[in-house]
């Protein structure tokens, strides 16, 4: 049993089998149905138990594919509809409920300190769908999706990221030292990634490029991610952020100064960060990267219960 919370306390060898694996399922799935089953069905008998404290499409119904791929089967509660903090149930109780009828537990929460504390107390393995730091599951599909269109290792391309430093980036900054790629950051002044993920990266002997414009973050890039300026976590004065991002909006003008056939990625909902001829032009791979989400997350999967081949 192995839990998947974070990039950064995974193993960089362990994310490669991930990605591995994702590969050579991804391959003999051309003549399957959406639902039709591996033919190995190494999930087969088990249940997932998904819980959703925040809204979700691209990562709820990709892994309710997923799972339905692998043999397994999948129930999906909502917070307010358990007893978790209401009648006097204690979160480690409802673990315990939790590792008795289910054999996983998917958490999307708006809490990392809750995401930990489950860990803690569940016998089952826990995956992280997000949490206010962390989007691991998106980000690995993000480094197999890259791979898959250029062809080559990412540790041999030019990543860059253009906007909000949040939890998408917390993951991109982790995955570049465990892949060991080259990352740019272009955001304004007082919004640069937070210190402890930089001293994190300094203590892994790696470094990130941080710019406070954005033609000089994405000069050759290979590739430019972007997404929401305004997310589901901000609490703070939302029109002043839009102000400030004015001039980090991935446009045809920025994609100018990347190498000839970079790519676009944005992990969705999108906002007015990019333009519309960029979003739906030459460069932009974003529906790729959305279905690429089923693949790595059915290895995902395999890899929490120890049946990666």
């Amino acid at each position: 049993m192995k839990n998947f919370i974070n990039l950064k306390d995974i193993p960089a060898g362990d994310l490669r089998k991930i990605l591995s694996d994702a590969k050579k399922r991804k391959s003999k799935r051309d003549n399957l149905s959406t639902l039709e089953v591996d033919n190995d069905k190494p999930l087969k008998g088990k249940l997932l138990v998904q819980m959703y404290e925040k809204q979700s499409s691209r990562t709820r119904l990709s892994f309710y594919i997923a799972i339905k791929q692998l043999g397994a089967d999948s129930i999906t509660v909502k917070a307010n509809e358990l007893h978790l903090g209401r009648g006097g149930e204690s979160l480690a109780d409802t673990a315990k409920i939790l590792s008795s009828y289910g054999d996983g537990f998917l958490l999307r929460t708006d809490s990392d300190e809750k995401i930990e504390n489950f860990s803690k107390n569940l016998t089952i393995p826990i995956i992280n769908l997000l949490s206010p730091s962390s989007h691991p599951c998106q980000v690995l599909s993000d480094v197999f999706t890259v791979e898959e269109i250029m062809r080559k290792p990412i540790s041999k391309l030019n990543i860059c990221w253009i906007g909000d430093c949040n939890n998408v980036l917390n993951s991109l900054i982790a995955a570049s030292v465990k892949f060991e790629f080259n990352l740019n950051i272009g955001c304004p002044k007082n919004y640069n990634p937070p210190k402890f993920i930089l001293d994190w990266v300094k203590k892994n002997k790696r470094k990130v490029n941080i710019f406070n414009n954005a033609r000089n973050a994405a000069l050759n890039a290979h590739v430019v991610f972007s997404d929401k300026v305004v997310s589901l976590n901000d609490k703070g004065n939302k029109y002043k952020k839009i102000r400030d991002f004015k001039k980090f909006k991935v446009t045809s003008s920025l994609m100018k100064v990347t190498k000839p056939k970079s790519i676009f990625l944005h992990c969705l909902p999108r906002g007015d960060e990019v333009s519309e001829d960029v979003f739906l032009g030459k460069h932009s791979r974003v529906w790729q990267q959305a279905l690429n989400r089923v693949h790595v997350q059915k290895s995902i999967l395999l890899y929490s219960f120890g049946r990666l081949r």
